[in-house]
């Protein structure tokens, strides 16, 4: 049945999500590269699709900024629609020199500042990481097609990585810290999405392209902000049709 933020009916949503933030970029990969395709939902103009690749059904759906709207859209295709897995393909600020505009990070964990594991009652802090295979295959897929890419852990926040006031004390901004530790981006997704999975046993992964460094100041050039996402497209779509 339908939700209040999802009209799609039964069947209308395959076993396999593509989860970008964007709905127009969900609507970018729908008709660039998806075979039979159609419009399953639009509610609040969170846009989605479904079609087949290379004859496997896949649907792409916006799910909105930040970890509290991920994790809407990804419960209820977990729950509602009987969806398999689901496959990130975000943006990230970049936390490290060797990253360039354009590279492929894949999150092999998430770490985060919001409160969203409060709602499992854990004694500790939970640290969600990714479906293996699904990473294996972007692996494979990544070297196949020649993209750089890093895998390593994300820093899923409730701030905008461009948009973090600066330490009073030490004059950092709030992701250095994490930069410190090895953290190879900073999204708003990864952690709900891979917490949601994890809690229902279901399959996640975050594939988020690095299109702002927060160390160098490197950024994509506005007219390659969808074109540059395009390797990381390839790579959701390889692990959609296996």
């Amino acid at each position: 049945m339908a939700t209040p933020h999802n009209r799609a009916n039964p069947g209308d949503i395959a076993k396999t999500v593509l989860l970008p933030g964007d709905p127009l970029r969900a609507k970018y990969v729908a008709e660039k590269y998806l075979d039979d395709v159609r419009e399953v939902t639009g509610v609040r103009n969170m846009l989605g699709f479904t079609g087949t690749y290379k004859g496997i059904p896949v649907t792409v759906m916006g799910s909105g900024m930040g970890g509290p709207s991920c994790g809407i859209y990804s419960y209820e295709l977990f729950t509602v629609y009987g969806v398999e897995r689901i496959i990130r393909i975000g943006t990230s600020g970049g936390l490290q020199e060797h990253l360039e505009p354009g590279d492929l990070v894949f999150a092999l964990t998430a770490s985060t500042d919001s409160a969203w594991a409060h709602q499992y009652h854990l004694s500790g802090t939970f640290s969600p990481c990714a479906d293996y295979p699904m990473l294996e295959q972007a692996v494979h897929s990544a070297t196949d097609h020649g993209y750089r890419y890093a895998a390593g852990g994300v820093f899923s926040s409730d701030l905008f990585s461009d948009y973090d006031a600066s330490n009073e004390t030490t004059g950092e901004q709030s992701w250095a810290p994490w930069a410190r530790m090895g953290i190879l981006a900073q999204d708003m997704e990864t952690y709900a999405l891979y917490s949601t999975a994890n809690w229902l046993g279901k399959r996640a992964f975050s594939i988020i392209t690095m299109t702002d460094s927060c160390v160098t100041g490197k950024s994509l050039a506005d007219d390659q902000r969808l074109t540059a996402l395009e390797p990381m497209f390839q790579v959701a779509l390889d692990i959609a049709a296996n």
